[in-house]
C-alpha cells in the first residue's frame, strides 16, 4: 500500500478516535441479531442479501476503524522525539 504511514492522512485526531471507538448502528445491530435467528436454513434469498449486506457494512467499518488506530499509532511514533 503506497505511503502507509498515512493510511487516513486527511482525518483529524479526534476524527481517528471518534472512528476508533465507532460500532454498528443500533439498527444494524437488531436486523443482525432478528436473521441471526432465523439462520436455521429457512431464510428469504431477500433476507439472506440483507444479512451479506450488513456483513459488509461491518466488515467495512472494522477495517475503516483499524486504519484510524493505525495511523493514530503513526502519528504518536512521529510525533515522539
Amino acid at each position: 500500500m503506497p505511503n502507509e504511514t498515512k493510511i487516513l492522512p486527511n482525518v483529524s485526531v479526534a476524527g481517528l478516535q471518534s472512528t476508533g471507538r465507532r460500532c454498528a448502528s443500533s439498527k444494524m445491530h437488531i436486523n443482525w441479531t432478528i436473521l441471526l435467528a432465523h439462520a436455521d436454513g429457512t431464510l428469504s434469498a431477500e433476507a439472506l442479501e440483507e444479512l451479506d449486506a450488513i456483513i459488509g457494512q461491518i466488515d467495512e467499518l472494522n477495517l475503516l476503524k483499524a486504519r484510524a488506530e493505525y495511523t493514530l499509532r503513526q502519528q504518536e511514533q512521529t510525533d515522539d522525539p
